[in-house]
């Protein structure tokens, strides 16, 4: 592992079952969960209108791509399902990678692409592909939660790989 890390930020549903998949490779140096993609300055779980619930990955590009944890986002979530994943509706469940910078716009962009033509989910990518604003860390009982509490199960699809997996 090299001292170089890179910063990827990626909403599809509950944070915390992301978080706990996302975690687990390879590569990712520290997670967080938090809200992302809307207006409220310092969002709280309680008051975080038009942001999305979000993981801040920092990873070791020497050890895993972007594209790699891309290819794992889309498939532990559903991205073809607009503001919702599972039981949980609204846009804070909706599906967004908020890239930072060029490069990842267009690997974001090229993944959905190939997301697309694969024909694995039932409907076309509706994934939001916007700049990456302030994150706002969620509350310390967010952070880590299925690993603080691993009887818990997330409300939404995202404890299961979608159809893509081989795992």
């Amino acid at each position: 592992m090299t001292n170089e890390t890179e910063t990827a930020v990626l909403a599809g549903g509950c944070f915390w079952g992301m978080q706990d998949l996302i975690r687990k490779r390879p590569g990712i140096v520290t997670t967080r969960v938090g809200y992302s993609g809307g207006d409220v300055v310092n969002a709280t779980y309680r008051h975080h209108e038009g942001h999305a619930e979000a993981i801040e990955i920092i990873f070791d590009p020497s050890t895993i791509s972007y594209r790699d944890i891309l290819a794992l986002f889309f498939q532990i979530h559903d991205p073809t399902t607009k503001d919702r994943q599972g039981n949980d509706v609204g846009t804070s469940y909706r599906s967004a990678i908020f890239y930072v910078n060029d490069e990842q716009r267009q690997i974001a962009e090229d993944v959905i692409a190939d997301v697309d033509a694969s024909g694995l989910w039932p409907g076309k990518v509706v994934t939001e592909v916007t700049p990456a604003g302030a994150f706002w860390e969620a509350e310390p009982e967010h952070q880590d939660y299925l690993v603080n509490y691993p009887t818990a199960t997330p409300v939404t699809s995202s404890t299961e790989l979608g159809p893509a997996s081989s795992q």
